[in-house]
């Protein structure tokens, strides 16, 4: 069951935006393995990870579409040993964030029981874009609906014409 967000009809295309939150409500709400995000600054972001007892090719990180995915897997080497008391489990987690549109990884590194991911967030351009308003009925604007005319011969002047005089006849 889901409740949608963007109920108002003013937010348009807002679909996929409530399909990401959705999917990070679902995430797994395990503290295992505990992490920080750290904002470095205005358009990086740092992610640390607890990892101790993991080496690099117990490690694994995609990105899988707009979600960076981290797996950790030990290799269980206790054959053979004798535990009196084990407290330290090799085990396994997978640690998921959504990751914004436009969110880059810039790297990843190993350093004391520590992974770091590095991530970007470029500014966006600024994108201003006016759009021309036309004089006249609905379908020059590509709605409506569609009326044939018989243009062939005709200058566009005329053909402005002919169709204004429809227009009306159609009022």
């Amino acid at each position: 069951m889901s409740s949608r967000v963007f109920t108002s009809p003013l937010f348009l295309g807002f679909d996929h935006l409530e399909q990401i939150i959705e999917r990070a409500a679902k995430t797994s709400s395990e503290g295992y393995p505990p992490y920080n995000i750290e904002q470095l600054s205005t358009t990086s972001l740092r992610i640390t990870i607890a990892v101790a007892g993991f080496i690099m090719d117990d490690l694994q990180i995609t990105q899988e579409d707009n979600q960076l995915v981290i797996r950790g897997r030990q290799n269980d080497e206790t054959q053979g040993r004798i535990f009196l008391h084990r407290g330290i489990a090799a085990r396994q987690f997978q640690r998921a964030f959504v990751l914004a549109e436009g969110i880059e990884v810039k790297g990843a590194w190993l350093d004391n029981g520590l992974l770091h991911i590095d991530l970007v967030r470029p500014l966006p351009d600024a994108k201003i874009k006016t759009i021309a308003i036309k004089k006249g009925a609905s379908s020059q604007a590509g709605f409506g609906t569609a009326r044939s005319l018989d243009t062939n011969g005709l200058d566009p002047s005329a053909v402005k014409r002919r169709i204004a005089e429809r227009d009306r006849e159609q009022e």
